[in-house]
């Protein structure tokens, strides 16, 4: 614990350094803390959270970023990033999240210049570059984005320990991903499949399931990643799952024996 308050400690140091920042917001439990911790620091006038609406994301998300924003008494503000517009994005190659993560941080740049604020700020952690495949990373060193979480090597368990004793709701919250992370490399990203794979994680959410993802593999396939905890129950459930999958519009609906893991889509560029 003692270490744990060493790196909080480190954390408001760095924050104290930066005078005023725009928070780059998505709702999750890392941004959620990092803006927290901003407020807490440099004051409400001080901190601007900026939270991107796109259809890679559920509207849940940007209901939820809302309500916490409020709830912090922190100024919020909603950009409009248009990843779907990029051609490159749309390709879904190995450096789609780069893309993404460089479009976003541009808009919360113009955000923040217009509005006075002197730094972006990004919620990634220690375990970010220590864990899977983050092209987005690099898009945040070339813009210049601090990840003041990352440089004070606070981890996940970290964050998730210190929002717990801050009382913030997002302390047990699943880890998210974009749902442009349930598509293999280069299978095209559109606005139709996004939406399948909408519909189709919203219904897992309806079934009380909290850490899972819905792979779309191509237009007639999901792989559905759960706990292997949850794997009987999934069973339990499959005349069910499948009846509301082929109705969103999947032709074969699987269930992965490996079970839920973070980056799953990446295992193949290991091979």
């Amino acid at each position: 614990m003692k270490n744990l308050e060493n790196k909080f400690l480190k954390l408001k140091e760095i924050l104290k350094e930066l005078d005023s920042a725009a928070v780059a917001f998505s709702g999750g439990v890392d941004s959620t803390f990092l803006l927290k911790a901003a407020l807490e620091v440099l004051g409400e006038d001080n901190v601007l959270a900026v939270t991107s609406c796109a259809e890679t994301y559920p509207s849940e998300e940007e209901k939820e970023a809302k309500k916490l924003a409020q709830n912090m008494g922190a100024e919020h503000h909603l950009i409009y990033t248009t990843e779907l517009d990029n051609e490159n994005f749309v390709k879904n190659d190995q450096k789609r999240c780069y893309y993404c993560k460089k479009e976003l941080f541009s808009e919360v740049m113009k955000v923040a210049e217009k509005k006075g604020y002197n730094y972006v700020l990004d919620g990634s952690n220690f375990d970010d570059h220590l864990h899977d495949y983050r092209p987005g990373m690099q898009a945040a060193r070339e813009m210049e984005v601090k990840s003041p979480l990352k440089e004070a090597e606070m981890t996940k368990d970290d964050i998730r320990t210190l929002s717990k004793k801050y009382d913030l709701p997002t302390w047990n919250k699943p880890a998210f991903a974009c749902l442009s992370s349930r598509f293999p490399y280069g299978d095209q990203i559109t606005v139709e499949k996004l939406e399948m794979v909408d519909q189709a994680e919203k219904f897992m959410r309806d079934l009380d399931i909290t850490q899972f993802r819905v792979r779309h593999h191509d237009q007639n396939t999901a792989r559905v990643e759960v706990l292997s905890e949850d794997l009987p129950f999934m069973i339990k459930k499959r005349d069910k799952l499948v009846a509301k999958f082929k109705d969103i519009g999947y032709t074969y609906v699987t269930l992965d024996l490996e079970g839920y893991r973070s980056g799953s889509m990446n295992e193949v560029l290991n091979k």
